[in-house]
């Protein structure tokens, strides 16, 4: 079942690197008490995830910590080096936290999870951007093909709030 407006988050763990290798973060530190933006992409370094998505929600950080948000969050079914480096690329910063859902068991969870295996890429994230104040999701912007970022773009959720 996918998750919906109104539904809570369920109980996840993730993996981001700190500054002495890999550490866990889970969801309870990102989302209780908090008004996060959480935007998934199929996977790092793809073309319409890496020249458009991840960008957009760059160069919009200061707008979303304007009205109100406490932590962008980017999260995607590849493991933590390759979010870390995809990051560094990007120059992320702190401007956006990248989430690695390694075995895809959070995309799984909230039945946002998409087969990529005709494509060579087995399985990933359906690409969207939901709102969530404490740890209940607020808005849902989903997309209907892989390779557009329009629902789910920094620009539209910056209008959802």
């Amino acid at each position: 079942m996918t998750i919906s407006t109104g539904d809570k988050l369920p109980a996840a763990t993730f993996a981001v690197m700190g500054p002495d290798g890999p550490e866990t973060r889970d969801s309870s530190s990102i989302f209780e008490g908090r008004t996060v933006v959480l935007f998934a992409v199929p996977g790092a370094f793809t073309p319409t995830c890496h020249k458009t998505h991840l960008p957009g929600f760059i160069n919009n950080a200061e707008a979303f910590k304007a009205k109100g948000v406490d932590e962008i969050a980017c999260t995607a079914v590849n493991d933590v080096f390759v979010m870390d480096a995809w990051g560094k690329s990007r120059d992320v910063g702190d401007r956006v936290t990248l989430l690695a859902d390694g075995s895809g068991a959070f995309a799984k969870a909230i039945g946002l999870d998409l087969d990529l295996d005709d494509a060579g890429l087995g399985l990933r994230s359906k690409r969207y951007a939901m709102l969530v104040v404490d740890g209940t999701v607020k808005a849902l912007h989903i997309e209907d093909e892989a390779g557009v970022a329009e629902k789910s773009s920094a620009e539209t959720m910056l209008e959802a709030l």
